[in-house]
């Protein structure tokens, strides 16, 4: 090494320094919270064990909130006529006695939240066929942040 790389070297170090702090974020703007699940709120709906009607259709209205900012919402509808149990639900719902499927309903399906939200109010139409069989449901809500924290809730509901 000769004199002219030496007397570089604390040039090249303060560049690097420099130029790895500006890429890192700082500790306040790091996103680590997940999103929030609203459903607690006057005419939220469904609740736990809500009942709705086979041949209707029925307004999903729940509330998502985060700290930096929202991304998308998925919903997941399934029968429970076998009794299975998601680890969200807070109550049980009197249940029907165990049957097998001839026609349950299904809906799986996800949307998007406008852009820079941190708080939104999804208000979804859902039409329920009136051939689907009567019983036990699931109503899965996922929520994702736009860093990709999830936060899922399953509500138990009943099809009449």
């Amino acid at each position: 090494m000769n004199y002219r790389d030496i007397r570089n070297i604390p040039l090249f170090v303060l560049m690097i320094t420099l130029a790895v702090s500006g890429c890192e974020m700082n500790e306040d703007e790091k996103d680590v919270d997940p999103p929030v699940i609203d459903n607690t709120f006057a005419g939220a709906f469904p609740t736990q064990c809500a009942v709705i009607s086979r041949g209707a259709s029925f307004e999903l209205k729940v509330v998502f909130r985060d700290n930096m900012e929202l991304g998308s919402y998925s919903l997941d509808v399934h029968h429970n006529f076998d009794h299975h149990t998601h680890s969200t639900e807070v109550n049980d719902c009197e249940m029907d006695p165990v049957k097998s499927p001839d026609n349950p309903f299904l809906l799986i399906d996800t949307y998007s939240i406008p852009s820079g939200l941190q708080t939104y109010e999804a208000v979804q139409q859902i039409a329920v066929p009136a051939d689907v069989d009567p019983g036990d449901y699931h109503f899965m809500i996922k929520v994702t942040d736009k860093e990709g924290w999830q936060t899922i809730q399953g509500i138990s509901i009943k099809i009449n």
